[in-house]
């Protein structure tokens, strides 16, 4: 048993099977989440139950949130019973995406109460989450980075990304706004191609091995698409948030994404049309609709 006390809040798709990794490697994990049922799966996995974030503040020393939305995040942490008012915790590890402004703001709000927050999103979606096969991208100071180090490296593969709270933010934005990119644009041509009668897994044969490849052709699209299984575990409205935030931060930066600006615009048709709980990966069949076809394996 490892003599640091971890907390876990937000135990959706992604955050239980990463308190799995944590549980397993022997550490004592005090575990939130608002699902009852997913409280109890955790439970039932060996964590400790907490009634709340101030409940873990106060037992655990160091805690991570995986978390929707930057609005989640910030109520955990500032709200009344937040972490912040915990005597015990001294570093909150975020792994949700939220975006370097809200990073930046819990940032300075728990530094003035001694505690560090660590910014550390991350990539690989459920099934990189469930063989601890993530890619974590930590902004903290060296010294906070060496400690947690140990305890991330359950999780995945680390990159140290900088010291700056907001610079784990920034890049993964970035990653995202490429993933959502692909699809979009794949959507497009495979639809486009099976129009004209081509066969869309000759299409993904060919592309593959051609200069058009990306994740959405060599994953996403055979994988959830083609069989018509839509389960990535990535919903629309989280991409939807994603993409917009990486263009607000690209404004704030004074840096033009006329591409990014497109992506955006059809995240949020997606999310408008398909529904933001819809799966990430059904965004093809926005653009199916416009084109009067099924992109589907044969038989």
């Amino acid at each position: 048993m490892n003599d640091t006390v971890l907390g876990f809040i937000g135990l959706g798709r992604m955050g239980t099977p990463m308190i799995a990794h944590l549980v397993a490697a022997g550490y004592r994990v005090f575990a939130y989440d608002p699902s009852a049922q997913a409280l109890e799966a955790a439970v039932k996995g060996g964590a400790v139950a907490a009634s709340d974030a101030a409940e873990i503040a106060k037992a655990a020393d160091i805690v991570l949130l995986c978390l929707p939305t930057p609005e989640v995040v910030r109520a955990v942490t500032l709200g009344d019973d937040g972490l912040i008012s915990g005597e015990r915790v001294r570093i909150v590890i975020d792994l949700s995406t939220t975006g370097p402004k809200m990073t930046a703001l819990v940032a300075a709000a728990l530094a003035q109460q001694g505690k560090i927050f660590v910014n550390s999103p991350v990539s690989g979606g459920v099934a990189g989450a469930v063989k601890g096969t993530l890619a974590l991208m930590v902004s903290a100071p060296a010294a906070v980075y060496e400690e947690i180090q140990p305890i991330l490296a359950h999780l995945g593969r680390l990159f140290h990304v900088g010291e700056d709270a907001g610079l784990g933010q920034t890049l993964k934005l970035a990653n995202n706004l490429l993933n959502v990119a692909a699809v979009a644009i794949t959507s497009e041509a495979m639809v486009m191609g099976v129009k004209a009668g081509l066969d869309p897994q000759v299409m993904l044969d060919v592309i593959n091995v051609s200069s058009g490849h990306n994740t959405a052709t060599r994953d996403k699209f055979p994988k959830n698409i083609l069989p018509r299984t839509f389960d990535f575990g990535f919903q629309t409205g989280l991409a939807y948030k994603d993409v917009r935030l990486c263009i607000d931060e690209a404004e704030a930066l004074g840096v033009p994404m006329v591409v990014g600006g497109a992506v955006r615009q059809f995240a949020a048709m997606a999310n408008a049309q398909l529904g933001p709980g819809s799966d990430f990966t059904e965004l093809v069949k926005m653009v199916e609709g416009w084109g009067g076809v099924e992109v589907a394996a044969a038989g």
